[in-house]
């Protein structure tokens, strides 16, 4: 079996809980979103873009997070203020795919946010391949317009997925994969 094939067969999430340190150099980042551009796009639309969080951007972005959410839990107690505010801080490179899908005269606006997916799947196989483990997440924050505005989003852009790269400080167990039988059946016209 290939290299590549035993990736692909290797590769699970890992919790950003359970990522630290090190993360990617910056020519391994450059590498990733290089790697994660090269995703299928139908047109050459290039339909989605990257928004980097590093170092004390992670605090920054986690400190709007974490007031919006105060704002809609006035009963927030401390610990989980402070949960939100690290939501993006615990792994050391947090990736977000911007989906900035828009009409297209030729290509289905469904296409154009698969293409975002299919560029969040490259990131985690990339980081995999690379030694890193990663997760892809979305979570509330990742469809509170408040917190898209707060981080530079633009009206119409969406976040197809927050990517939590690092290194993984434990090993975590593969989860139970779909039994084939019951998710695939053959055509028969």
């Amino acid at each position: 079996m290939s290299d590549t094939l035993q990736l692909l067969q290797a590769r699970r999430s890992v919790p950003p809980i359970a990522l630290g340190e090190p993360g990617p150099s910056p020519a391994e980042i450059e590498t990733l979103l290089r790697i994660g551009a090269r995703a299928p796009d139908h047109g050459k639309l290039a339909p989605w873009r990257f928004l980097l969080f590093e170092g004390d951007a992670r605090l920054r972005a986690g400190d709007i997070i974490a007031s919006i959410y105060a704002a809609d839990h006035p009963e927030a107690t401390a610990d989980q203020l402070d949960f939100e505010r690290k939501r993006l801080a615990q792994a050391p490179l947090v990736v977000a795919v911007i989906s900035r899908a828009a009409p297209h005269v030729k290509i289905p606006l469904w296409e154009q946010e698969l293409s975002a997916g299919a560029v969040c799947m490259n990131l985690l196989v990339a980081a995999q391949a690379m030694g890193y483990a990663a997760s892809w997440l979305t979570q509330w924050h990742a469809y509170d317009r408040r917190v898209l505005d707060a981080i530079g989003l633009k009206p119409h852009e969406k976040v197809a997925g927050f990517i939590h790269i690092g290194t993984a400080r434990a090993l975590i167990e593969d989860r139970s994969r779909p039994d084939m039988n019951e998710i695939v059946t053959r055509f028969d016209a």
